[in-house]
C-alpha cells in the first residue's frame, strides 16, 4: 500500500545497486486516500534502472582472461593474487620452475607470448628492463602483432618513460589498446602479501579499468598522471630507496664495528630521526629483521644488478632534464663497483657486505 485512508504517514524504503549504496528512502503525505498510481510508477521506474545497474555492476565484476609475463620474484606472487582474485589467468616465463609455481596456484601455462595474446583481454608485463619489455611487445611473435583489438595492456616493470610512451603510442595506432604504466613498489612481501603501491601513468579512463586489475594485487593505487608519470615516480622512489639503503648499511655497519648491538642500534633507528622503509622493514644487517632478505644470506629479493638499473634511469633522466644528481651518482657508483665483484644477484640490501669493515 502506497498510502491509507488514515492520517498517518508511511516511509517505504527502496536500496538501489549503486556504487555508493545509497538508501532512497519515501515518504507519503499524509490526507485523503489517492489513486496510487503515479507513486507506483515512480518506483518501478527506480527499480527498472536499479535492475540495469546491477547487471552493469554484474558485468564489470565477472572475472576476466588476463594474460601475465614475467613470472620472476615480483611476477610470480602478482599473477597468484589474480588467480586467487577469481581472474583467468594465462602466463608465461621463460623458466619453467617459474611457471609451474603460478600453475599450481590456478593459472594456465601458454606456450608463448604470443599464445597469451591471442588468448586474452587484457595484459600485464612485469620484467627487468626497457629491452626485454620491447622484446615482448615488438616483432612477428609480440604481444601488438598478436594481441586481440582494444586489448588492455598494463606493464609493471620498471624503464624509462619514454620508451612506455612510444609502445603506448604503437598500441593504439596498431589495436586501438591503451597501454598503462604501473611500476611497483613494495618488494617480494608486497607482491606476496597484495600490499604492493602501484604508481600508474595513464588518462583518466584508463586508469579506471587498469584498477580493476590491479586491485587484487595491491593496496595503495595511485595515479600519478598522463602515460609515463608511473615511471617518473618510480625511479624517483628508487633513487631514494638506493641512497637509504646505503645510508642505513654505513650507519649499522658503524654501529656494528663500535661494538654496538645491532638488534638495538635498528631499533633505536627505527624509533627515532633515522627511521625508514630500509631500516624499520628491510634492515639490511643480518639477523635484525626475520624474513628479510639479510636474514637469509641476501636471497629472494630485489637485486643489485635491478637497483644499480634503477638508478641509472634515474641519473639518464636527470641529465636530461639538466637537474644535478650528486648522492645519486655517488650511490651509483657504489652499486657498479657491488656488482663488479660479483654480488649483482644478491638482494639490494647486501650493499653492507661492501662496506662492512673487515678483519
Amino acid at each position: 500500500r502506497f498510502r491509507s485512508g488514515q492520517a498517518k504517514s508511511r516511509d517505504f524504503a527502496l536500496r538501489l545497486p549503486t556504487s555508493a549504496h545509497r538508501r532512497l528512502r519515501f515518504r507519503s503525505v499524509p490526507g485523503p486516500a489517492k489513486s496510487p498510481f503515479p507513486y507506483f510508477a515512480i518506483i518501478m521506474s527506480m527499480l527498472r534502472a536499479g535492475r540495469a545497474a546491477m547487471r552493469q555492476l554484474s558485468s564489470s565484476a565477472a572475472p576476466k582472461s588476463v594474460g601475465f609475463i614475467g613470472l620472476g620474484n615480483m611476477g610470480g606472487p602478482m599473477a597468484v593474487n589474480l588467480a586467487k582474485a577469481g581472474h583467468n589467468v594465462v602466463c608465461f616465463d621463460m623458466s619453467a620452475s617459474a611457471l609451474e609455481r603460478v600453475t599450481e596456484a590456478g593459472a594456465t601455462a601458454a606456450k608463448s607470448v604470443a599464445d597469451v595474446a591471442r588468448q586474452v583481454d587484457a595484459m600485464i608485463t612485469m620484467l627487468p628492463a626497457a629491452a626485454h619489455v620491447r622484446g615482448v611487445f615488438e616483432g612477428p611473435d609480440g604481444i601488438l602483432a598478436n594481441a586481440r583489438d582494444k586489448c588492455s595492456f598494463i606493464d609493471c616493470s620498471t624503464i624509462d618513460p619514454a620508451t612506455v610512451q612510444d609502445l603506448a603510442e604503437r598500441a593504439r595506432a596498431e589495436r586501438s589498446a591503451s597501454l598503462v604504466d604501473a611500476p611497483v613498489s613494495g618488494g617480494v612481501p608486497g607482491a606476496t602479501n597484495a600490499t604492493l603501491t602501484f604508481m600508474v601513468g595513464a588518462s583518466e579512463d584508463d586508469f579506471a579499468k587498469a584498477r580493476e586489475l590491479l586491485a587484487p594485487m595491491g593496496k595503495n593505487i595511485v595515479h600519478c598522471g598522463g602515460t609515463g608519470m608511473g615511471q617518473v615516480a618510480k625511479i624517483c622512489n628508487n633513487l631514494v630507496l638506493g641512497i637509504t639503503m646505503t645510508a642505513v648499511s654505513e650507519g649499522m655497519s658503524l654501529g656494528a664495528a663500535l661494538g654496538m648491538d645491532p638488534q638495538k642500534l635498528a631499533s633505536i633507528f627505527n624509533s627515532s630521526t633515522a627511521r625508514c622503509w630500509s631500516s624499520d622493514t628491510y634492515n639490511p644487517f643480518p639477523g635484525v629483521i626475520e624474513g628479510a632478505p639479510a636474514s637469509r644470506g641476501y636471497t629472494g629479493g630485489f637485486g643489485s644488478s635491478l637497483m644499480l638499473k634503477d638508478l641509472g634511469l634515474a641519473l639518464e633522466a636527470a641529465e636530461s632534464v639538466k637537474t644535478p644528481l650528486a648522492l645519486g651518482h655517488l650511490t651509483h657508483q657504489l652499486y657498479t663497483l657491488h656488482t663488479v665483484q660479483g654480488s649483482g644477484n644478491k638482494d639490494f640490501s647486501s650493499i653492507i657486505e661492501m662496506l662492512m669493515k673487515r678483519s
